[in-house]
């Protein structure tokens, strides 16, 4: 048998290398088309059918809020959970569209949805730097995953993203893709879409916007809270800083565009600054109204509301109010700083003790909080939230001089670890101040119609948002005098009537009671005086002689003429005084009556509303004088009335108002029993303001401040801007009713002799007793009400 020849011991040939790596790379390209194959018939079959419909891009409602406007237009207040200002895409400015395209997708215009280029330069950066300089998501993508998918990153996901834009590219044009993007995307502090970005970083609208402005806004949505200019200014501006390079680069802005841009300094307004007009608590009552009517719509369906306010008119307003109240604070001396912190030896730690504590004292507009960090004999040292120091000197020292001294009391000293008020002068130095505790309000309108003209309703909104001008029920004082002197006209009384401004007194009634004598504001009796003097200097007593005289019923009913509450003025004497409630538009409404010649209109502040369309859905029809307004007192009656307020301004209490140069003001001061109100109603014939001081919880301003000293300043501040668009006016004299004797004006049916009550003298009056004792048998008056004759007597 033959024997099998031994296997051959020769190695095998080696495979080339270069065969090897074909082979794997066949391989893998055979396994990766597999799973490409897999992939897309994965993407057709399952993700295709499960894509969501593209109505919200083709029908794109965006959820708008209520925006409130001033009657030139100026935006006011804004409400809703979301801040949008949509526009369209020919309204956004270059340099805003080249700013979002030269961070987000300069390819923008260049690929179909997804940018393979940019997904494999995305993936190159990842390998050699560990980190993506840019990212691979196209706008496109971006708009896919802000409408219609999570934020959860997973490959499931991505290729949702991817499918979505591929059809998103397919329904829309670019430009249509890049107007959904600039209004849908969220960039911080509720904005959504750079319009509205602009409005609250800025306060401008985007067409107004600069390069630098642009390249801000531009960086916001990698990471609107790690880049917002409110809360992370520095990071911001090196992202800007970045941004505006890619500008460069892309030749979107030339080189001088480049530097300037790069020089310019940022105004970001901030939180709750973005309004250029402080209109708080118009915006607030205007959103109140319109909830009554629709409801949380009003935070979604996008209508603009534009009220009746103007603007610089409004501006006015404010400024007068905050002068006001803190020209008061100066005068009653500096109360201590706001309350004390421990300062830490270590830096950060002091620095973070210095933020903790500034944070929890928000500024307050102009008066910012500090921490106060040293204290020398002539010179304090404090913190801002900011972290920049500020050195005060000075003049800057003087409010709080008393605190800085070694006698002031633990609690009122200025040291290190003070939290104090702050306010920077036009020459840019610091002065100590202090948060007021007294409220202010003013409010404006015009009495053809009873458009609001201008109305604020507190010192600070953010501090106290209890509007003053329609909620704080208040005692008008002597400010409301001429409703009662204007009741007496029709009753035969006249400017020429002589009443006797004597002494009132109120005996005991009982064994043990204290007699009272009431008197007036400064003790002063001038004896029979004219109706017109009494008036002009606010004569108390003869208050109550007049009203005795018509009677309190009939001032009551006569006093809803004017739009008061009858069961607010209780018919007895202390009427005379102001002793009823009213609030300062109320008071606002009534004093228009006397300047429109005797009509009653209602107040009102919302002149139109629209839609997200423009399409008008509400329009105001107010009651308008001379025409649908009903007529409340005669011509005649409102004339001599604005005669006798016209002589109460040019002599009387009000004559500080002469400063404005105008001989067609009248009005009246008011000040409540013990000083608790200040107050002055005033008006020329196209515009009535009322001005008012006092505490939430009632306590005296002061024994010596009054309407005149307090509030005619306040209003001599508002009008003195008001008044120079209103030609000045020549009060027209009725053509019947009236008749002028020895250059005094009466009515024609009551004249001397013929029903004219040429004098009411102490001796015929009802109000004097036996002996010149007031009793409550010879008034008519309870026990009750004599005291409150006697507590409203004093100070008026």
């Amino acid at each position: 048998m033959a024997s099998k020849s031994p296997p051959s011991s020769r190695p095998r040939p080696a495979r080339s290398p270069w065969l090897v790596l074909f082979l794997w790379l066949s391989g893998a390209a055979a396994t990766l088309a597999t799973i490409g194959t897999l992939l897309i018939a994965y993407m057709l079959i399952v993700m295709l059918p499960k894509l969501p419909s593209l109505e919200a891009l083709t029908d794109y409602q965006p959820k708008v809020p209520l925006r409130v406007y001033t009657a030139d237009h100026v935006l006011i207040g804004e409400f809703g959970a979301e801040r949008r200002h949509p526009v369209r895409f020919e309204e956004i400015p270059e340099v805003m569209k080249k700013a979002v395209l030269a961070i987000e997708d300069f390819r923008f215009y260049d690929h179909h949805g997804v940018d393979f280029i940019s997904i494999l330069r995305a993936g190159l950066a990842d390998i050699l730097h560990g980190s993506a300089a840019q990212g691979a998501s196209t706008i496109t993508m971006q708009v896919a995953r802000n409408f219609f998918l999570s934020s959860e990153k997973t490959y499931t996901r991505k290729l949702y993203e991817m499918l979505l834009a591929y059809r998103i590219e397919a329904t829309l044009t670019k430009d249509q893709i890049l107007e959904v993007y600039m209004n849908q995307i969220f960039l911080g502090q509720r904005a959504y879409g750079f319009a509205a970005a602009a409005r609250v970083y800025f306060g401008k609208d985007i067409k107004d916007i600069t390069v630098a402005e642009a390249a801000m806004l531009a960086g916001l949505p990698k990471a609107p809270s790690a880049y917002n200019p409110i809360v992370n200014p520095k990071r911001a501006k090196i992202r800007q800083t970045y941004i505006l390079k890619r500008m460069h680069d892309l030749r979107y802005i030339d080189a001088a565009q480049y530097q300037a841009a790069l020089r310019e300094t940022l105004r970001v307004k901030g939180s709750g600054k973005e309004f250029s007009v402080h209109a708080e608590y118009v915006a607030e009552t205007v959103r109140q109204m319109m909830y009554a009517q629709y409801q949380d719509e009003i935070y979604t369906r996008g209508l603009n509301v534009v009220t009746t306010i103007d603007s610089a008119e409004q501006d006015a307003a404010y400024r007068a109010v905050r002068k006001g109240v803190l020209t008061y604070e100066r005068r009653h001396g500096y109360r201590g700083p706001e309350t004390y912190i421990d300062l830490p030896a270590e830096p950060e730690a002091r620095d973070q003790a210095i933020a903790n504590a500034l944070l929890n004292e928000p500024d307050n507009g102009e008066l910012k909080a500090a921490v106060v960090t040293a204290v020398r004999a002539k010179e304090v040292q404090a913190e801002l939230l900011s972290g920049d120091t500020i050195t005060i000197t000075g003049e800057g020292l003087a409010f709080a001089a008393r605190a800085l001294t070694t006698q002031a009391s633990n609690t009122k000293r200025i040291k290190p670890g003070a939290v104090i008020r702050v306010t920077q002068a036009a020459n840019a130095n610091w002065s100590i101040t202090q948060l007021p505790q007294l409220e202010g309000a003013l409010v404006s309108l015009t009495p053809q119609n009873g458009a609001i003209r201008a109305l604020v309703g507190g010192f600070d909104f953010n501090k106290n948002k209890f509007n003053h001008v329609t909620q704080a029920w208040r005692q008008p004082g002597s400010s409301f005098k001429p409703f009662i002197y204007a009741a007496s006209l029709d009753k035969g009384l006249g400017p020429a009537t002589l009443i006797n401004d004597a002494p009132l007194y109120f005996a005991a009634k009982q064994a043990g009671g204290q007699p009272w004598e009431p008197k007036n504001y400064g003790g002063r009796y001038d004896g029979p005086i004219s109706l017109r003097t009494a008036l002009a200097k606010s004569k108390n007593l003869v208050s109550i002689r007049i009203l005795d005289y018509i009677g309190p019923k009939y001032a009551q009913e006569y006093l809803t003429r004017f739009g008061f509450d009858a069961d607010k003025h209780p018919a007895y004497l202390p009427m005379a005084l102001g002793a009823g409630l009213v609030t300062p538009l109320q008071m606002a409404t009534g004093y228009a009556v006397f300047a429109n010649g005797g009509y009653h209109v209602n107040p009102y502040l919302i002149a139109t509303v629209t839609d997200q369309r423009g399409i008008v859905i509400s329009q105001a029809q107010p009651l308008v004088a001379e025409s649908n307004a009903p007529r409340t007192i005669s011509a005649r009656n409102a004339y001599l009335m604005t005669n006798l307020l016209h002589s109460a301004v040019q002599r009387g209490t009000g004559a500080r108002s002469n400063v404005l140069h105008r001989t067609d003001l009248a009005g009246k001061t008011g000040t409540t029993n013990d000083s608790h109100d200040a107050w002055f109603a005033g008006f020329q014939h196209e515009l009535v303001a009322i001005s008012w001081l006092g505490y939430d919880h009632p306590k005296s301003l002061g024994d010596r401040e009054t309407g005149s000293g307090l509030a005619l300043p306040m209003w001599i501040d508002y009008m003195s801007r008001a008044l120079p668009r209103l030609a000045v006016y020549s009060w027209p004299r009725p053509s019947s009713g009236i008749t002028e004797i020895d250059g005094e004006l009466f009515y024609d049916d009551f004249l001397p002799g013929h029903g004219f009550v040429a004098h009411i003298d102490t001796s015929q009056s009802l109000l004097t007793g036996e002996g010149g004792a007031i009793s409550g048998a010879n008034i008519g008056v309870s026990e009750t009400e004599k005291r409150d004759i006697m507590d409203l007597f004093k100070g008026q």
